[in-house]
């Protein structure tokens, strides 16, 4: 099942710029919300998620067609 979530994190990372922009700023705490909210991780995927570079995520988001993609309307204010 960790999996799954592992993947869902990633396709999320890429299609919602709010929760892009939050990993951006505070990797740990999303991964931690992620564990609380009862997504199993193991530790080497926790690791593996906090060792990705948020700026990749920026630049394929820009790639992908808009319709797929959900916007901040926030302003990046929490």
């Amino acid at each position: 099942m960790s999996q799954r979530i592992v993947e869902l994190v990633i396709g999320r990372l890429v299609t919602d710029e709010g929760f892009r922009r939050r990993f951006a700023t505070d990797p740990r705490g999303v991964i931690d919300e992620i564990a609380c909210c009862g997504r199993e991780l193991t530790d080497c995927e926790r690791r593996a998620l906090l060792s990705l570079d948020p700026e990749r995520f920026d630049s394929f988001a820009e790639v992908i067609d808009p319709t797929l993609l959900k916007a901040d309307l926030s302003g990046g204010i929490s």
